[in-house]
């Protein structure tokens, strides 16, 4: 199997860059008053950006 081009290392990289832009805001917010309340609003406002984020490391393994 062809692991494909070098240009397809870049995509874990952007969906990682692309994710914690769209958590921003939410990440401002837990670094300045950490509580389980912000953490759960983080988590279950954007359930892909998380998700993107904690599968960064696969993806970069597999894109390698």
């Amino acid at each position: 199997q062809g692991r494909g081009s070098r240009g397809d290392r870049v995509i874990p990289l952007l969906l990682a860059l692309l994710a914690l832009l769209d958590l921003r805001v939410e990440l401002r917010l837990l670094i300045d008053h950490v509580t389980l309340t912000s953490l759960w609003f983080a988590l279950a406002s954007h359930p892909l950006a998380v998700a993107v984020l904690v599968l960064t490391p696969s993806l970069l393994r597999r894109y390698r």
